[in-house]
C-alpha cells in the first residue's frame, strides 16, 4: 500500500461496464485522491468563458459528474475506525481479476488499540445486469473477540478536489445534484437526484444481505444527500462476518421520477434474486465468452502479456454495455477531459471492438447516429450542408472552446464514416448499413462537398483544416484528412447506390452521387518531389524545423511551454498524422513511399500525445523496424501502468490501451482491412517466440498463430474464409490450421527520433506490483 500512488491505482483498479464506472477507491473511502462514481453521459452544463467571443463558438460545455457513491463501507473495530494511515497494516493486496471481472482486496490490520482483523472485499460492476454494482465485504478478528460495526453508505455531492483554477467552475460543480426523493427501509436506502442545469434525473439504491440475522443490530438513516445502513455484531477470533451490498443505478433525461425510481428498484430486486454467487457466475460466463474470441497470447515477454490483457479488459469495460452512449476518452475511470469523447473512439477503440465485441462497436456507432440532428445543426451554423460531428462532446454538442484544434479538425467526420464502413465490412450487418450507416455516410459526404472545392486544375481541395497533429492548425490539404474524406465519399456513393429507395428518403440524387465520385477521384494529395515524401499538408515541408537540439527535456510537452504560433509555423509533430494515413489508408501508398515518409516524420514526432506511439509501432513493424516497433509498443503498454505521462490519476487513456491490441494485431500481425479485404503480413521481433490472437470476422471466429518462421490460420466455426498472407491467397477452414512460411524481413534504412524523444526501451518494473 503506497498512498503516494493512490491516484494512479484508483484509475488502474477501476471497474466499469460502459454504463456504470467506479474508480478503484478504497472501500472505506479514505484516503483518496479522486472519488469517482460515474454514469455514462450523465453530465452537468458549465460555461465556456472567452476573453473575446467569436462566431460559432460553443456557449457552454459538458462535464461528467461524480454521482452518488455506493462503494462506501466503513469499518469500526472496538470503536476504532479502520484507516490504513493509522494502526499497523501488516498486509495489503488488491487484485484486478480479468477473468472473473472483479476487484479483490485482502488485508490484515491492527488498530491503534491493538485489535487485529482480516478484511476481504470483492467488488463487481456487472456486465450482465447493466444497472448493478455488487460488493462482498468480509471481516474476521484474528487474535481476540471484537465488536464490529459496518456502516454502509450512499452519498451524493461528495467533496472533490478543485476541478481547476476557475472559482466559477469550482462553485458550479461543487454540488451538481439536487435531491428530489429519499426512501429508507430496514435494509437499504434509495435516493433520487437531478442535475441543476442539464436537468438529468438519476436514482441510486443500496440493499444488503448478511449472515447471522439473530446476532446483528441494524439501523438505517437517510437524508436528502446521504443514506446509511449500520450493522453491529460481536465476533470471536476466526469467526467471519459477511455482508453483501447491492447498488443499483439508473438515469434519464426524459423519464419521470416514479419511472426512474421503479427502474432502479426492479434492477436491485433482480440482482437480489440472482444472489452474490449468481452474479459472480454470470460475470465469469460473460468474460469466458469474450476471452475465447479476443484473447491475445504472447510468449517471450511476461510483463507485456499482463499489459495486453489489462488493456483488453479495460477496452471491453469502456464499451461493453455503453448501449448507444458515447465512449469517453478516459472511459469511466476518471474525470479527465471532462468525460468527453473524441475521434479516439472511432479511430482507435472501435477497430478493437469491431473484431472482439462487435455489438459494442455497433452500439457506439448508433450513438453517433442518434446525434445526427445536432451535427446537422452544427453544420448549418458553420455554413455547411450535411452534418458536422463535434470534436469533443458528451451528448452531441460541440464542447471545444479552442476552435483551431476543435472545430477545424473536420477529419472527425471521416473517422466516424470509416468506422461505419469497417464495421459493416467486418460483420456484413446490412440492416445496420441501411438503417444507420447510410445516413451517416450521406450527411458526411455532403459536408465534404460543401467544405472543399475544385481548383483550376480540377483537383478537389480541402483547405483550412486541422489534421490529427494538433501542432499544425488550419492547414490546406492535410493528407490524412483528404484521404479519409476520399474513402468517405466513395463509401457514401457505393452504399447509396446499394439502397436507392433508402437514399431517396434523404433526397440523394444521381447528380449528387456523381459529384461525390468525381471529388473522390480528383482528391488532391500533395507530394514533395524534391524530398520524395508527402508533406503532412500543403507547404509543410517548407516550414522551418523545430530547434530540437535546444529544447530541454523539461519543456515537453511543447504546448505547455511555447506559444502556439511558434509551434504552428514549425516542422514538429505532436502525434502521428501522415503516419496514421500510412496505416488507415495504406492502400494509397507504395512500400517505398511508406518507408520514406516514415523516416521523414519519425525525425519530427515528439509524441506529446498518447495517441502516437501505437501508430508508430504499427508502421515501424510493417516497414521492418522490428526493434523500434517493439519499443514503441512497450511504451504504449506501460503508459498507464507506469504512469509515463504523469496523468493516469485522472483516468486511463482508452485509445492508447486499444493501441496495445492494434500494435500487436495490426503491427506484428500485419492485419489490414482495406475495403473489407482481410490481409495479414505477420513478423515477430527478436525475443518473442509466439503470438496468438483471435478475432471475429463476418460471423466466424478466426485464430491466428504466429511463430518466427510461420503463421497459421484456423476457423473455430463457420464457412471457409478467404484472406491473404504476405500477398498470398489463403483459405482458412474449421479443423486443421493452414500454415504458411513468413518471408525474411529486409533491413530498412535507419531512422532517427528528435533528440531526447526516443521511445521507451528496456523493461521498467511496475512501481506498484511484484509481477
Amino acid at each position: 500500500m503506497d498512498i503516494d500512488l493512490l491516484a494512479q491505482t484508483e484509475s488502474l483498479f477501476a471497474l466499469s461496464n460502459g454504463h456504470i464506472g467506479l474508480r478503484g477507491n478504497l472501500d472505506e473511502g479514505e484516503p483518496h485522491s479522486l472519488p469517482g462514481t460515474y454514469l455514462n453521459s450523465l453530465y452537468e452544463l458549465r460555461p465556456l468563458p472567452y476573453a473575446e467571443a467569436g462566431y460559432g463558438y460553443p456557449e457552454s460545455g459538458q462535464s461528467v459528474i461524480n454521482v452518488t457513491n455506493g462503494k462506501l463501507i466503513r469499518l469500526l473495530v472496538d470503536d476504532e475506525p479502520f484507516d490504513v494511515r493509522y494502526g499497523e497494516l501488516h498486509r495489503h493486496e488488491r487484485t484486478l481479476d480479468f477473468r472473473d471481472g472483479v476487484l479483490r482486496r485482502d488485508l490484515e490490520w491492527t488498530s491503534p488499540a491493538g485489535q487485529r482483523v482480516r478484511v476481504c472485499s470483492t467488488r463487481m460492476v456487472s456486465f450482465v445486469q447493466r444497472s448493478i454494482v455488487a460488493i462482498q465485504y468480509e471481516v474476521t478478528p484474528v487474535d481476540a473477540p471484537a465488536r464490529i460495526v459496518l456502516q454502509s453508505e450512499l452519498v451524493a455531492n461528495e467533496q472533490l478536489p478543485p476541478p481547476g483554477n476557475d472559482p466559477r467552475l469550482a462553485a458550479l460543480m461543487e454540488a451538481p445534484l439536487e435531491p428530489e426523493e429519499t426512501y429508507p427501509n430496514h435494509t437499504g436506502v434509495l435516493l433520487v437526484h437531478r442535475t441543476r442545469h442539464s436537468a438529468l434525473r438519476m436514482a441510486s439504491m443500496m440493499e444488503h444481505i448478511w449472515d447471522g440475522d439473530d446476532d446483528v443490530l441494524v439501523t438505517t438513516d437517510a437524508h436528502p444527500d446521504a443514506g446509511s445502513v449500520t450493522l453491529s455484531t460481536t465476533l470471536e477470533p476466526g469467526q467471519r462476518f459477511r455482508l453483501v451490498k447491492l447498488i443499483g443505478y439508473g438515469w434519464s433525461s426524459q423519464r419521470s421520477r416514479p419511472a426512474v425510481r421503479s427502474q432502479v428498484m426492479a434492477a436491485v430486486t433482480a440482482a437480489k434474486h440472482s444472489g452474490w454467487d449468481g452474479l459472480l457466475a454470470e460475470q465469469r460466463r460473460y468474460l469466458d465468452e469474450f476471452w475465447a474470441r479476443a484473447d491475445v497470447r504472447l510468449d517471450g515477454d511476461e510483463r507485456m502479456q499482463q499489459a495486453i490483457r489489462f488493456s483488453l479488459f479495460h477496452v471491453l469495460q469502456a464499451g461493453a454495455r455503453a448501449e448507444q452512449r458515447a465512449i469517453p476518452a478516459k472511459g469511466l475511470t476518471g474525470s479527465g477531459y471532462d468525460g468527453h469523447t473524441f475521434w479516439d473512439t472511432e479511430t482507435f477503440l472501435l477497430p478493437v471492438l469491431t473484431y472482439t465485441a462487435p455489438q459494442a462497436a455497433k452500439d457506439s456507432l448508433r450513438w453517433r447516429h442518434s446525434t445526427l440532428d445536432l451535427a446537422r445543426e452544427r453544420a448549418t451554423q458553420l455554413g455547411h450542408t450535411g452534418a458536422t460531428f463535434p470534436w469533443r462532446t458528451i451528448r452531441g454538442q460541440e464542447c471545444s472552446g479552442y476552435w483551431p484544434a476543435g472545430t477545424a479538425a473536420y477529419h472527425i467526420n471521416a473517422d466516424v464514416s470509416d468506422a461505419v464502413l469497417r464495421y459493416v465490412n467486418a460483420t456484413e450487418d446490412l440492416d445496420f448499413e441501411r438503417d444507420y450507416g447510410l445516413e451517416i455516410l450521406v450527411e458526411t459526404a455532403r459536408m465534404w462537398i460543401s467544405l472543399g472545392h475544385f481548383d483550376a486544375a480540377g483537383r478537389f481541395r480541402i483547405d483550412g483544416v486541422t489534421g490529427p497533429d494538433e501542432y499544425s492548425a488550419l492547414a490546406d490539404n492535410n493528407v490524412y484528412t483528404n484521404l479519409m474524406a476520399q474513402r468517405n465519399l466513395r463509401g457514401a456513393a457505393r452504399v447509396a447506390k446499394a439502397y436507392p429507395d433508402k437514399a431517396g428518403e434523404f433526397s440523394v440524387t444521381g447528380a449528387e452521387l456523381d459529384q461525390w465520385s468525381r471529388a473522390a477521384e480528383s482528391m488532391y494529395v500533395p507530394f514533395d518531389e524534391r524530398l520524395g515524401v508527402h508533406p503532412q499538408a500543403t507547404g509543410f515541408t517548407d516550414h522551418e524545423r523545430w530547434d530540437f537540439d535546444n529544447t530541454p527535456k523539461e519543456k515537453y510537452p511543447l504546448l505547455l511551454n511555447y506559444p502556439y504560433g511558434d509551434i504552428y509555423r514549425s516542422q514538429v509533430i505532436k502525434q502521428a498524422d501522415l503516419v496514421l494515413a500510412l496505416h488507415l489508408r495504406g492502400d494509397y501508398f507504395t512500400p517505398e513511399q511508406k518507408a520514406r515518409n516514415f523516416a521523414y516524420y519519425e525525425a519530427l514526432t515528439v509524441r506529446d500525445s498518447s495517441l502516437s506511439a501505437c501508430t508508430q509501432a504499427v508502421i515501424a513493424a510493417e516497414i521492418g523496424h522490428m526493434r523500434l516497433a517493439q519499443d514503441y509498443l512497450r511504451e504504449v503498454a506501460l503508459t498507464d501502468l507506469d504512469d509515463l505521462h504523469h496523468n493516469t490519476g485522472s483516468g486511463l487513456h482508452m485509445a492508447n490501451l486499444a493501441g496495445v491490441w492494434l500494435g500487436l494485431v495490426a503491427g506484428f500481425g500485419g492485419m489490414r482491412d482495406h475495403d473489407g479485404a482481410l490481409t495479414f503480413a505477420p513478423r515477430l521481433p527478436a525475443g518473442w517466440t509466439r503470438l496468438k490472437f483471435g478475432m471475429t470476422f463476418r460471423g466466424r471466429q478466426l485464430r491466428v498463430d504466429i511463430s518466427p518462421s510461420e503463421a497459421s490460420y484456423k476457423l473455430q466455426d463457420g464457412e471457409p474464409l478467404t484472406l491473404r498472407h504476405h500477398g498470398q491467397k489463403v483459405t482458412a477452414r474449421v479443423g486443421k490450421a493452414v500454415r504458411h512460411p513468413i518471408p525474411p524481413v529486409l533491413t530498412p534504412a535507419p531512422v532517427h527520433q528528435p533528440p531526447g524523444r526516443p521511445p521507451l526501451t528496456g523493461n521498467p518494473v511496475f512501481p506498484w506490483s511484484n509481477a
